[in-house]
C-alpha cells in the first residue's frame, strides 16, 4: 500500500522518527498500532491530569480522547499520557496541604520531561484543579512548542434545603457545627448534596480563576474555559484544540508568542474583574518566569489596583461558575473589559487571532447580572488588593469581593503553624478584634505554603468571618472570604517581619490604601531579628524536602528554577 509519507522539517520528533537510524524507534511504534502515515506527521502530546482522587479530574480522560479525535482529524498524531494532581479540597486541613503548591512543579516537570523524552511537537493540557491549570500554563511556556490548555470544567451547584450549595457551604458548615449551630443530621445531608457531579469547585475558587486567566491570556480558546464538566460541549471545544493545534504547528505560533507582559497583564485584570482567587497572584509571575517575563506580585497588583471589580461571582458574590458561561462566558467578562480600555485588545491568542478580533462579534447581554459593565462596577478597584508595609516588605495580598469594611487594626494573636490556630479557632480562644498570625507556612518554611480554608471557613461559620482579621505568609483559597491576607513576605522561614511579631502587638491592615503595618520600632524589630533562630524543619528527605531547599519567594511565584531568562537554548528549537 502506498503511504504519503510527512517530511517533518525542523520538527522536534523528527528526532524520533526520521531516517534509518531510527528504525528501532518506528519499531517501538509498530508496536502500538501506528501506521506509517501516523508515524511521519507531527506528534502531538496530549496531556492529562486525570485520576480518581476528586471529582475535578475525573472527567478528564473522556476530553482527552475527544481532543485526540480532533488532532487525528487534522492530520496529526495525538501521543496521550496523565500526569499526576493534588486535590485542594482533599489535602485541606491537614499535612496533605504541604504537597498542593509543590505539585504544580512536578506537574510542569513531568510533562516537560515526557515532551522532551519522547521529543513531541506540539502539546494539548487538559487540567481540572487549582495547581493543575498553572502547571500546564507554566510548561507550555517553558517548552515553547504550540500547545493548548483545555480546562475540564466546572462542578455544578449542590442544593440544600432549597438553595444552591457549594464546597465552600460545608466548609463553613464546619464552623456552624463547632458551636452548636449544625446539627448532626444536617452536616450530613449538606455533605451529601453539595457536589452533584464532576468538575472543579464551582465557585471563583483558584481552578475557576486560573481558568478564566487561561482565555484571558490567550491559551485557552475563547467559551472552552466556562463550560461546566458535565456539559456535552464541553466535547465541541476539545475537538475544535484538537483541530486547532495542527494549524499552530503549520503558524509556528508558540505560547511566548502569546504570553507576553501585556497578556499577563489582561490575566490579571480578568482576576481582578472577577473578584478571583488571591493564588492567581502567586501563579501569573511563575508562569511570567517560564517566558523570561519580570512580572511579579507587584506588577500583578499594580494592575488590580486600575481594575473594577464587576463579576458577582462567589464567594463575595451570589454566581458560580456555571452561571457566568450561561451569561456569555469569560468573553463578555472580557469584551465589557476592552470596551472601556482595560485589556491590550492586540495580544495574540491560540486562535491565531488577536484578543480584540476574538471579541469583535461578543455582545453585551442585558438579560443578566451576573456582569456588570466595566464603568458600572460592583467596585472601582479591583476584588483582590495587593499590600506593602513593615510586615511585608515583599508584599501581601488580600480578596476584598464582597467586602463591607477595607480596613482592619487589631493586637496580633501568633501561632507558628494552621494546626495550633485552628485548635483555637474550634475553641473559640480568640477575641472580637484580634489578627489572627499564622506563620512559618511559607514556600520555604511549611514547606509547601498551605492553604488556610479550614481555618477561615470556622471562623465564618462561628460567625465571626468579619470581626477579625488573619494574616499568613501562607496561601488562602479561593473560597477564603473576610479580611484575610496572605503571601506575607519574606516568610518567617526566611527571618521575615512576620516571624518577629508578638502577641499583643498592633497590626494596621488598609486594602485602601494598599498598606500593612505593626506598629513596634524599627529598632525593636531589629533587636528582635538578632535574636530570632530558624525553625528546624520536619521534613528531611523526600520531594517536600527537595522542594523547600529550591523554591522561591512568593513574590515571585515560588518558582523552583531560574527560567527562560537563563535559558541557552528552547526545547522548541532543538
Amino acid at each position: 500500500m502506498d503511504v504519503k509519507v510527512t517530511l517533518k522539517g525542523n520538527l522536534p520528533s523528527r528526532h524520533a522518527t526520521e531516517g534509518p537510524e531510527r528504525a528501532p524507534h518506528r519499531a517501538f511504534y509498530y508496536a502500538m498500532g501506528l501506521t506509517t502515515e501516523q508515524i511521519h506527521q507531527p506528534f502531538v502530546g496530549v496531556a492529562s491530569c486525570w485520576n480518581e482522587a476528586a471529582p475535578c479530574n475525573i472527567a478528564l480522560m473522556r476530553q482527552a480522547q475527544v481532543a485526540k479525535k480532533g488532532v487525528a482529524a487534522a492530520g496529526g498524531t495525538p501521543r496521550e499520557f496523565c500526569t499526576i494532581t493534588v486535590t485542594d479540597g482533599i489535602a485541606m486541613g491537614h499535612q496533605g496541604m504541604k504537597a498542593s503548591l509543590p505539585s504544580r512543579e512536578v506537574i510542569a516537570d513531568s510533562v516537560e520531561l515526557t515532551v522532551r523524552g519522547h521529543a513531541y511537537d506540539a502539546l494539548i493540557g487538559i487540567a481540572g484543579c487549582d495547581k493543575s491549570l498553572p502547571g500546564m500554563m507554566m510548561v507550555m511556556c517553558r517548552l515553547n512548542i504550540p500547545s493548548i490548555f483545555i480546562y475540564g470544567g466546572s462542578i455544578l451547584p449542590g442544593t440544600f434545603k432549597g438553595q444552591p450549595v457549594t464546597i465552600q457551604d460545608v466548609f463553613e458548615a464546619v464552623g456552624k457545627y463547632s458551636v452548636g449551630a449544625m446539627s448532626d443530621d444536617d452536616l450530613e445531608v449538606l455533605e451529601q448534596n453539595a457536589c452533584p457531579s464532576a468538575g472543579a469547585c464551582g465557585a471563583q475558587f483558584t481552578a475557576n480563576t486560573m481558568a478564566t486567566v487561561s482565555e484571558a491570556i490567550g491559551l485557552a480558546l475563547p467559551y472552552s474555559a466556562g463550560a461546566p464538566a458535565p456539559y456535552e460541549i464541553r466535547d465541541r471545544f476539545c475537538m475544535a484544540a484538537g483541530e486547532q493545534i495542527m494549524d499552530l504547528i503549520k503558524q509556528r505560533l508558540r505560547p511566548r508568542d502569546i504570553v507576553t507582559r501585556e497578556a499577563l497583564e489582561n490575566a490579571a485584570a480578568v482576576v481582578s474583574a472577577s473578584g478571583g482567587s488571591t493564588n492567581a497572584a502567586l501563579h501569573l509571575p511563575a508562569i511570567a518566569h517560564e517566558c523570561g517575563v519580570k512580572f511579579d506580585l507587584f506588577d500583578v497588583a499594580e494592575v488590580f489596583k486600575r481594575t473594577p471589580y464587576i463579576a458577582d461571582l462567589k464567594p463575595g458574590g451570589r454566581y458560580v461558575a456555571k452561571d457566568l458561561f450561561e451569561a456569555g462566558g469569560v468573553p463578555l467578562l472580557m469584551k465589557t473589559l476592552l470596551d472601556h480600555g482595560y485589556l491590550h485588545g492586540s495580544c495574540m491568542t491560540v486562535t491565531g487571532r488577536s484578543v480584540a478580533e476574538n471579541l469583535k462579534g461578543v455582545r453585551w447581554n442585558d438579560a443578566q447580572d451576573v456582569v456588570r459593565p466595566a464603568d458600572r462596577p460592583l467596585l472601582a478597584t479591583g476584588g483582590v488588593v495587593g499590600l506593602v508595609g513593615n510586615l511585608a516588605p515583599d508584599g501581601a495580598i488580600v480578596k476584598v469581593a464582597g467586602m463591607s469594611t477595607l480596613a482592619f487594626s487589631g493586637p496580633a494573636r501568633c501561632f507558628d503553624g494552621e494546626e495550633a490556630c485552628f485548635e483555637a479557632v474550634k475553641q473559640r480562644a480568640y477575641r472580637e478584634g484580634d489578627v489572627l498570625v499564622i506563620r512559618y507556612e511559607g514556600p520555604r518554611g511549611g514547606p509547601g505554603m498551605r492553604e488556610m480554608l479550614a481555618t477561615t471557613a470556622a471562623l465564618y461559620g462561628q460567625g465571626t468571618g468579619g470581626k477579625v482579621a488573619l494574616i499568613t505568609d501562607g496561601r488562602f483559597s479561593g473560597a477564603t472570604r473576610g479580611f484575610c491576607v496572605g503571601h506575607v513576605g519574606p516568610e518567617a522561614a526566611v527571618g521575615g517581619p512576620i516571624a518577629l511579631v508578638r502577641d499583643g502587638d498592633m497590626i494596621r491592615i488598609d486594602a485602601e490604601r494598599g498598606t500593612i503595618d505593626v506598629d513596634v520600632p524599627e529598632a525593636e524589630l531589629a533587636r528582635r531579628k538578632a535574636d530570632w533562630q530558624p525553625r528546624a524543619s520536619e521534613f528531611n528527605s523526600g520531594y517536600i524536602w527537595k522542594y523547600a531547599q529550591q523554591v522561591g519567594s512568593a513574590r515571585h511565584g515560588a518558582v523552583t528554577h531560574p527560567g527562560a531568562a537563563a535559558e541557552a537554548s528552547c526545547y522548541a528549537d532543538i
